[in-house]
């Protein structure tokens, strides 16, 4: 363990030795709002960003994105089986961190058949509805 320490201090040194040869470089966050004035505070900037995210992101008017219709006799791509989502659970890396919904891997794993069945049971609503569920939206301010 405490080369691992070591390494990562050594390699943290050479960053710092390097960006000390390079000299003092000043960093300004600046980027535009919807009236293309410049914004610099770190709050109105993370503001912007997540305003922007949720507009490219969560398009639900019909006037920003031009559909074009596609007239088929077979979906353009099949739905997920159920042997897809017990792949994809398989395959799941243990021992990390979890996503936002806070549910560890292991856990998903644990949940056998039955959890499978149900996931697989929720995409396929998703996919019928063409819809996500209320919980997912985006929190936009």
């Amino acid at each position: 363990m405490k080369l691992t320490v070591i390494s990562k201090n050594i390699t943290g040194l050479y960053r710092d030795i390097s960006d000390f040869k390079k000299g003092y470089q000043p960093r300004i966050n600046v980027v535009k709002d919807e009236r293309d004035d410049l914004v610099t505070d770190s709050h109105s900037i993370l503001a912007r960003w997540r305003n922007h995210f949720c507009q490219v992101l969560n398009v639900h008017v019909e006037n920003y994105v031009k559909q074009t219709e596609i007239h088929t006799t077979e979906p353009l791509v099949s739905e997920l089986s159920a042997f897809e989502v017990e792949l994809a659970i398989e395959e799941l890396k243990s021992h990390k961190l979890p996503d936002i919904d806070q549910i560890p891997a292991e856990l998903i794993k644990v949940g056998g058949r039955t959890l499978q069945y149900e996931v697989h049971k929720l995409i396929t609503s998703i996919w019928k509805k063409e819809e996500f569920p209320e919980d997912w939206n985006c929190m936009c301010l």
